[in-house]
């Protein structure tokens, strides 16, 4: 790709921090595109409960990546690399300059960083290991890699599936830990000295109470409706758009007995755990990132 017509700006923020009005005030500067970098904004499913931009929103300024991805699809940090390259390239033509903006941590190293060369999994490794997947337990899932693999299962959370199964099928495919192969340095999409990069950081409290009044606009305005329609699809719980925040908890409340405010003070709480480890995640792997403080 040749030099970009515009240095990209990345901006990088815990879940609520404001970091699209952000974007929105350096849209208004000069013609930009806003590229999407928040891993559950990719789904159409959940417009409302991932807090997508709205149409008004997409009317003042374009938008890229964001609502195209089917929930049913177990969308990846590869892939995502691969659009954004397309991406970058369209805004390029246009002489529109890409703000990358987000909450998603690992999109923005991948980005910058590159990912590791993990070779292409065969089929039938893919194919046992996701079958394995519905058959155990997290936590049994989990043990299995530990017993293979014990410095990313180390890393991963035994109630994360989805990477467990890919750690997996990685030992299988290539007789080498995941992690290994993550220390093979990738090649950056976005070199770090041609762009700029920020994160928006609140403080917690300020963070805290805006998510929750948030969550409860989500409700308001249709996030009960999303989960009906994702409960009536009958997806494999273990897929990312069926984690995203807020889902699980309403998710209680649409099939079983949970009453709604329990669902939602759950959800909350959920949130709120989820924020810490963003902030925790940021201030480790951002701290070269020009920081801006919003109200």
């Amino acid at each position: 790709m040749s030099p970009p017509a515009f240095p990209p700006l990345l901006i990088a923020g815990p879940t609520a921090s404001g970091k699209s009005a952000y974007a929105f005030t350096r849209a208004e500067r000069e013609p930009s595109l806003i590229i999407n970098a928040d891993s559950m904004q990719v789904y159409r499913d959940l417009r409302v409960l991932t807090a997508r931009p709205s149409a008004d929103d997409e009317r003042r300024a374009p938008h890229a990546l964001y609502g195209f991805v089917d929930g049913g699809d177990a969308y990846s940090t590869g892939r995502y690399v691969l659009d954004v390259a397309r991406t970058l390239a369209d805004a390029q033509a246009e002489g529109l300059r890409p703000i990358i903006v987000g909450g998603t941590g690992l999109y923005f190293k991948a980005l910058v960083e590159g990912l590791s060369p993990v070779p292409a999994i065969p089929a039938e490794v893919r194919a046992y290991w996701r079958a394995a997947a519905e058959l155990h337990a997290p936590a049994e899932l989990h043990a299995l890699l530990a017993a293979r693999d014990p410095e990313t299962a180390a890393r991963l959370r035994p109630s994360d599936p989805q990477r467990v199964t890919r750690a997996l099928e990685v030992w299988e495919a290539t007789g080498r830990p995941l992690a290994d192969w993550q220390r093979v340095p990738g090649t950056p999409l976005i070199e770090a000295d041609v762009c700029e990069r920020v994160v928006v950081l609140p403080e917690r409290a300020l963070l805290f109470a805006r998510a929750d009044a948030r969550f409860d606009a989500m409700v308001a305005g249709g996030a009960l409706d999303e989960v009906r329609a994702l409960a009536g699809r009958g997806l494999d719980p273990a897929l990312p758009v069926m984690r995203a925040l807020g889902v699980p908890e309403l998710m209680q409340h649409v099939q079983g007995p949970l009453p709604l405010p329990a669902a939602i003070a759950a959800a909350k709480q959920a949130t709120r755990h989820y924020i810490k480890r963003q902030m925790t995640w940021l201030k480790r792997n951002m701290c070269a990132w020009t920081n801006v403080f919003t109200q």
